[in-house]
């Protein structure tokens, strides 16, 4: 599994990204019934409008604009439930 350890993160931008690899998969859910889900979230950078700016363990950049109702996610086994 990759892990924030062993991945190529690179941050050219003066954005601040926090550590969320404790979580197994995070999962974004809107009004309109439409969801996103982010399977091995590794770090995470929320903006001042509410953005989420997400690197995932498989190397992916996801943004998921402000205007999701609900989020739900699960901690990998022995991990703690919040980070951030």
């Amino acid at each position: 599994m990759a892990t924030a350890a062993n991945l190529d993160f690179k941050n050219e931008s003066d954005l601040v990204f926090s550590d969320i690899s404790s979580e197994a998969w995070r999962e974004y859910q809107f009004e309109s019934g439409a969801t996103v889900k982010i399977d091995n979230p590794v770090k995470l950078n929320v903006s001042e409008s509410g953005g989420h700016r997400i690197f995932d363990g498989q190397g992916l950049s996801h943004y998921i604009p402000k205007g999701w109702i609900h989020l739900v996610w699960e901690p990998k086994p022995g991990q703690p439930n919040f980070v951030r």
